[in-house]
C-alpha cells in the first residue's frame, strides 16, 4: 500500500482526518490521452492566477461598492507595488498554489510534511485566518503536520488544490483523491473543505478530457455526486437570504444553485441569495454558478467571478482554473497572459511560468 494511502486509511479509522469515508476513494480516474495537450494544464494554472490577479486589487468589497469606485472590471488595475502600474501580481492564492507545483516538482510525488514546510518559507500577501493559524501550528509550535489544519470551512485549501493533479497524469489511480484529501487537511481539516477539494479536483479531471463545454447542470450535478458521501458537518450561511439553511454544503448546492439557473438570475442577483465570500457555503455555490452560466467563455466567466462576488479573488482563481482546464492557455485572452508578471513573492518576475516549464518536462507530453 503507498504511504499516502496508508495514512489516510489511518486517520479515517482513527478520526485524525475530519471525513467520511466516500465511493470517491474506490473510483479509477479516466486515463488521460496521449492526445492531451498540455495548454489544458498549463491553462488551469494560469487561468488561476489571471483570476487571482484580476481580483485581488478589490477584494472583500461588496460587488456594487467596487462597480461604485472602480466600473467593470475588465484588466488589471493599477497597483501601487509596481509603480502605479496595470500588472498582475499574486495573492496567497497563487503563491501556494505554484508553491505546492514547486515542491511536487522537488518530490517528484506529493510528500505532505514537505509541502507543509514550504508553505512556511515565504511571505504570504493577503493570508486568511485558518492559514494563519496552520503556520502557528507548524512553525511556531512544532505540531506535525496532520495536527495543523484547524476544523474550517473557508476556502483556503480549495483555491490551491489544482496541482495535485500533476504527479498523477502518467498513472492516473485513485491515489489522485488520496492525496487531494491529505492535501486538503494540511490546512483545511474539515469535512466541507476536503470534500470541496476533491469535488474540484475531480471536476478539473474531467474538463481536462472535454471536448466543449458541460451541459449547465453537469457543474452542481458533478459537485454533488462526489461530496454528498464525504461530508460529515452542518453548515449555517452567515449571509444572504437563505439563513434557515442548516446541513452539508452538497445539500445547499443541490438545493440552492440549480434552482437560482431556473429563474434565470444573474451572477450579482443568485450571489445575493447566498452571498459570496470566503466561506466555503458561499464561495462553492458562487464558483459553480458562474461556470452554469458562463463556461463556454472563459473571459465572461472571470469577469462575472472579478466584478459580482465578495471574495472575488478567490472565486475568480477558482473560476480562472476550470476555464483554463476546459478550454486552454490559448483561450485565456492574451492581454491577461502579458500583464501576468508570473510572480510567487515580492521579486521574482516569471517563476510561475518557470515551473510551469519545468512540470511539462517532468510530467508533460508533447503538445
Amino acid at each position: 500500500m503507498p504511504p499516502n494511502r496508508r495514512l489516510l486509511e489511518q486517520f479515517l479509522a482513527d478520526g485524525t482526518i475530519d471525513l467520511q469515508k466516500g465511493a470517491i476513494f474506490a473510483t479509477m480516474p479516466e486515463p488521460c490521452s496521449p492526445e492531451l495537450a498540455w495548454q489544458r494544464l498549463e491553462g488551469m494554472l494560469l487561468g488561476l492566477a489571471i483570476g487571482d490577479a484580476l481580483g485581488n486589487t478589490t477584494e472583500s468589497m461588496l460587488p456594487q461598492e467596487r462597480r461604485r469606485r472602480y466600473g467593470e472590471i475588465r484588466d488589471y488595475l493599477p497597483n501601487r507595488h509596481v509603480d502605479g502600474r496595470c500588472l498582475g501580481l499574486p495573492s496567497d492564492d497563487t503563491q501556494l498554489t505554484f508553491w505546492t507545483l514547486e515542491q511536487l516538482l522537488v518530490d517528484g510525488e506529493f510528500r505532505p510534511d514537505r509541502v507543509a514546510a514550504r508553505f512556511c518559507q515565504g511571505r504570504l500577501y493577503g493570508l486568511g485566518g485558518t492559514v494563519r493559524e496552520f503556520l502557528r501550528n507548524y512553525r511556531d509550535k512544532g505540531l506535525p503536520w496532520y495536527r495543523c489544519g484547524p476544523k474550517s470551512a473557508g476556502n483556503g485549501s480549495l483555491m490551491r488544490i489544482a496541482p495535485i493533479i500533476f504527479p498523477h497524469l502518467k498513472s492516473a489511480t485513485p491515489d489522485l483523491w488520496v492525496d487531494t484529501a491529505l492535501a486538503a487537511m494540511l490546512t483545511h481539516n474539515d469535512s466541507g473543505a476536503i470534500a470541496a477539494c476533491l469535488a474540484l479536483v475531480k471536476i478539473l479531471w474531467e474538463l481536462l478530457h472535454l471536448s466543449q463545454a458541460p451541459e449547465p447542470s453537469w457543474w452542481p450535478h458533478t459537485y454533488v455526486a462526489v461530496s454528498h458521501d464525504l461530508e460529515q458537518g452542518r453548515y449555517r450561511p452567515r449571509g444572504g437570504a437563505d439563513l434557515d439553511f442548516c446541513g452539508p454544503i452538497w445539500q445547499f448546492v443541490a438545493a440552492k444553485v440549480e434552482a437560482a439557473y431556473d429563474r434565470g438570475l444573474s451572477v450579482l442577483e443568485a450571489g445575493r441569495l447566498w452571498y459570496s465570500g470566503a466561506y466555503l457555503l458561499e464561495t462553492v455555490p458562487s464558483v459553480l454558478y458562474i461556470l452554469m452560466c458562463h463556461g463556454h467563455d472563459p473571459e465572461m466567466a472571470i469577469i462575472r467571478a472579478v466584478n459580482d462576488t465578495k471574495d472575488n479573488d478567490t472565486i475568480a482563481a477558482l473560476v480562472g482554473a476550470a476555464m483554463g482546464a476546459l478550454h486552454g492557455r490559448d483561450a485565456l485572452p492574451e492581454r491577461w497572459l502579458a500583464g501576468l508578471t508570473g510572480r510567487t513573492a515580492a521579486n521574482d518576475d516569471g517563476r510561475i511560468f518557470e515551473l510551469l516549464d519545468a512540470a511539462r518536462e517532468e510530467w508533460g507530453q508533447s503538445p
